[in-house]
């Protein structure tokens, strides 16, 4: 049989699968294939419909991912899909901690925002207009992160959501897939973040650890502590095994004990002294969280507003990895409204933390101004310190917090996130009136006045991607500098490379213009 673009559609083969999930989705049916060819037949593309944007249609052929414009092409077969009654479908795989805890409360809450209703089906979720059309599918379908990734590679999902993030490997895979480059903020975009918090039982004397006796322990060279983990399907465990042990020639032994929930793992620790767990924040229960120390005294604890600022180490950023092409406008509209102050109420209702910026007073950072001042001398003197107290007194810090990938000048991709929010909330015109300070900030290796340099080039490096990200301007009622402190603010302590990585960076301050 043959149609054009606008020819009968079956609803269930425009998916390339039917996502099978906890929400009781029906069996996986492989989507057929179709042809495509132009008026005069000399283009012909033969594949799997993967996706249209209003405009244009995305395959994936035997040749590769193609995309083309569905009003000069012809479709032929069965299976042809029927734009003209076309529903928006977003596809979503991967971590059950995002699509069972998370994203249906986000659906919800979208569809009431924009005066739609959200029912829940087999294949996930209707968001229905008053006349009861559909203006958008959500499909969710839970899986394991490698199996996740496989989905999403093979053009199976329009989205993968990830507890962890991507490695090298997996960029390059995907990006041969087709997808591009998805350590792109634009593709990689975070929805909320969770941490890892070393805990144990509330009957221990023990209150913290240090990363070099956390990592021993799970590397299984500690001896000290009975590891109990829970089966790392979320991929939350690789992403602390990426960040710190793999650098450092360490990976993940066999805990001593592995359980398959969580309530089994809690129960276990809270029932012995001498037992230790990694577990998701806000999921530590009746154990005893361990904060992290260092040598020179300094402690980084699990807080609502550390894991904002990055300022705790095992911050973990929820990810939504799109592919590189068009999405339809109701999807846009859907992952537009993921970054509104009201999705962001919802990420601080559902337990995590959400991506707004909260203000943090200058009064209520006296622990590191005191341990600030307690190290001044030679190389960092009083004075340096007065004048930083000076300057920041009138401003508000905001816990947007900017941080460097390791050894580079490519902003990591939490900051790359808080760029892009801070970006919009500047168009949503949320600091009118406000004058913003980027102050560097950096580790205590090196000579103080190498280490003001260093600092001050990532404030302006900031400042850059700030720039870019609002299309080169800023609005005449916003205003924008940069400052520097070297390593006169230090969070964390330099003997280990983490502590060096949290030292290095650009906070934001901000206040009423004069």
């Amino acid at each position: 049989m043959t149609s054009t673009w606008f020819g009968k559609f079956n609803f269930l083969l425009k998916c390339a699968a039917v996502f099978v999930a906890h929400f009781g989705f029906v069996g996986s049916v492989a989507a057929q294939e179709v042809t495509f060819r132009s008026e005069n037949d000399a283009v012909t593309v033969v594949g799997r419909f993967v996706a249209f944007d209003g405009e244009n249609v995305s395959v994936a052929s035997d040749v590769g991912f193609v995309t083309f414009r569905a009003d000069e092409m012809i479709c032929d077969g069965a299976n042809c899909p029927d734009f003209e009654n076309y529903v928006p479908t977003l596809r979503l795989t991967g971590a059950a901690r995002m699509g069972d805890l998370l994203l249906p409360a986000l659906i919800d809450v979208f569809a009431r925002d924009n005066g739609l209703n959200a029912r829940q089906n087999v294949r996930g979720f209707q968001l229905r207009r008053s006349d009861g059309t559909i203006a958008l599918e959500i499909s969710i379908m839970i899986e394991a992160q490698e199996q996740a990734f496989s989905t999403f590679v093979n053009h199976e999902a329009d989205a993968l959501i990830s507890m962890r993030e991507l490695r090298d490997g997996e960029l390059v895979i995907a990006a041969d897939a087709g997808l591009g480059q998805l350590n792109l903020a634009r593709h990689a975009r975070i929805l909320a973040l969770d941490a890892l918090v070393p805990v144990v039982s509330a009957g221990s004397d023990v209150r913290s650890i240090s990363m070099a006796d956390l990592t021993a322990e799970l590397a299984g060279s500690g001896g000290q502590f009975e590891v109990h983990l829970q089966t790392d399907t979320e991929g939350q465990i690789q992403g602390f095994e990426d960040r710190f042990m793999r650098p450092f020639g360490l990976q993940m032994g066999q805990p001593s004990v592995s359980h398959d929930n969580l309530v089994s793992l809690l129960a276990a620790v809270a029932e012995g002294v001498d037992r230790l767990s990694l577990v998701p924040f806000g999921a530590t229960q009746n154990t005893q969280p361990l904060a992290l120390d260092g040598a020179c005294g300094l402690q980084a604890e699990a807080r609502f507003v550390t894991m904002k600022t990055e300022d705790y180490p095992l911050t973990f950023p929820m990810f939504i990895y799109l592919p590189q092409r068009r999405q339809h406008p109701q999807v846009v509209d859907f992952l537009d409204w993921l970054r509104s102050p009201s999705a962001q109420l919802v990420i601080r209702r559902a337990g995590f933390v959400d991506l707004a910026a909260v203000p943090i007073p200058l009064a209520n950072q006296g622990d590191r101004l005191a341990n600030a001042i307690a190290n001044a001398g030679t190389e960092i003197p009083l004075v340096e310190l007065q004048r930083m107290v000076r300057l920041l007194s009138p401003r508000v810090r905001m816990s947007s917090t900017f941080r460097f990938e390791p050894g580079s000048t490519r902003l990591d991709g939490q900051s790359r996130s808080n760029v892009m929010q801070l970006a919009q909330a500047i168009r949503d015109g949320r600091f009118g009136g406000r004058e913003l300070m980027l102050v560097g900030f950096s580790d205590g290796r090196g000579p103080a006045a190498a280490n003001r340099d260093l600092s001050s080039a990532r404030a302006e490096a900031v400042l850059r991607d700030l720039s870019r990200a609002l299309g080169g301007a800023f609005p005449e009622n916003v205003q924008v500098e940069t400052e520097a402190f070297g390593e006169a603010l230090p969070m964390a302590c330099d003997e280990t490379i983490w502590g060096q990585q949290t030292n290095r960076r650009v906070e934001l301050w901000v206040r009423d213009i004069p």
